[in-house]
């Protein structure tokens, strides 16, 4: 199959569907890069992610029988609206497995798209446990399965993506910045710069804690991860499709690892500075810039901005990996002295002026000269902390520093 030719078909299809979305240049990014930095606004599509494109290409493909049987697919949020709105447009019956995690924005959503047409089903903690249910559940009930990514309909359907891209850019681009989770949107986009606009170079991007396309890449074979970080669940797959994998590993220039907490910096900085309402996964080619920025000064850079479908009850979250990330939040295990007096020399004598104490978790013990006390400290400047450190020292209060022993970490403040 040409996948290529595929891309071209599926934009025949979107008419009144799929809607262009714009590409715009950022000028807050092109000056902070040196570069001329557009955005690819996929987070304007109509349900918020490029991923309508995909299913509803793969959908509008089924035939009338296929469209009888009924579909069933597994997604941790944006293919589920985009396979929703699809049942919708085409009035096929759906059934649609997602994580338990899943935020409830995107749960709202599907239901919103997908109207008397589909049945949400949340079950398992990740998207592979929605994904080994929905496939279980798909062959007991003789459905179609509408697979997120590794599907060259579907692959088709993101390719699209680049279709516009290189229709709206006015000068000859560089480089582009694609996000990877299973490697759909890779996968079309870089078949289409490979065909057309081959001196692009295609640099996929991850989150570091779900690597799963690079660590197959570098291995030479589709390699499946045991554990992955959730948290930017749009993109965090313990393996990607083997059709996309076979795809990406040919056309990818490279692939960047981006930090969890970098991610939740760059989406507090769109809102801060562009007005834009991002998702983890929406926010992580632009997060990238900061690793390649040696290479793209004085070049056009196009970042894909996959969806803005993000939860408000995670911005805690959020604001407390990105102060982590940069420096900014410190957890300390400390045994205080059990006198009078012993929190205020704390305050006076150890903490800089602009030092705010934001967690503090003390229970006193009878008969105890001290006892464990678990502090949070916000700093608003990164360097303080090495001299907070010292001064505890000559106080002679003992401690453990939490941010770097992730298992105690986990456990007493997670």
């Amino acid at each position: 199959m040409n996948i290529y030719n595929e891309v071209l078909e599926a934009q025949a299809k979107f008419k009144d569907v799929v809607f262009p979305t714009p590409l715009l240049l950022s000028r807050n990014l092109s000056h902070e890069f040196e570069a001329d930095v557009y955005l690819k606004r996929e987070d304007l599509q109509v349900v918020r992610s490029y991923k309508i494109r995909g299913a509803y290409n793969k959908m509008s493909s089924l035939s009338e029988s296929e469209k009888k049987q009924g579909i069933v697919c597994a997604s941790a949020g944006n293919h589920a609206q985009g396979v929703a709105y699809s049942c919708h447009l085409l009035q096929v019956n759906g059934k649609i497995f997602m994580p338990k995690t899943t935020p409830k924005q995107k749960i709202k959503q599907v239901k919103l798209f997908g109207k008397e047409f589909v049945e949400v089903v949340l079950t398992g903690d990740t998207f592979d446990d929605a994904y080994s249910t929905a496939v279980e559940i798909c062959t007991l009930e003789n459905k179609i399965f509408i697979h997120p990514f590794d599907d060259a309909k579907v692959i088709a359907g993101q390719g699209t993506v680049g279709l516009e891209i290189l229709k709206d850019a006015t000068t000859p681009i560089d480089y582009v910045f694609v996000p990877i989770g299973g490697g759909g949107l890779a996968s079309g986009l870089s078949t289409v710069f490979k065909e057309m606009s081959p001196h692009t170079k295609i640099i996929g991007v991850e989150p570091l804690g779900a690597p799963s396309m690079k660590t197959a890449i570098e291995n030479g074979t589709n390699t499946r991860l045991e554990t992955i970080d959730k948290f930017v669940d749009g993109a965090a797959v313990k393996q990607v499709g083997h059709l996309n994998f076979s795809i990406c590993k040919q056309n990818l220039d490279d692939i960047i690892l981006v930090p969890e907490g970098k991610v939740c910096s760059t989406i507090l900085q769109l809102y801060n500075e562009e007005a834009m309402v991002v998702e983890p996964a929406g926010a992580l080619t632009i997060a990238a810039l900061d690793f390649y920025k040696d290479n793209i000064k004085g070049k056009n850079i196009v970042c894909i901005v996959s969806g803005s479908n993000n939860d408000i009850e995670r911005t805690a979250e959020i604001k407390e990996r990105s102060l982590l990330y940069e420096g900014l939040k410190h957890y300390f295990l400390i045994q205080f002295p059990q006198r009078p007096g012993a929190l205020k020399e704390f305050v006076n004598d150890i903490l800089g002026n602009d030092d705010d104490i934001t967690y503090f978790q003390f229970k006193q013990k009878n008969n105890k000269e001290s006892g464990p006390v678990i502090v949070g400290l916000e700093l608003k400047n990164k360097t303080d902390i090495m001299p907070i450190q010292t001064k505890m020292k000559e106080k002679g209060f003992e401690f453990h520093y939490l941010n770097e022993k992730e298992d105690l970490f986990a456990q007493l403040i997670g």
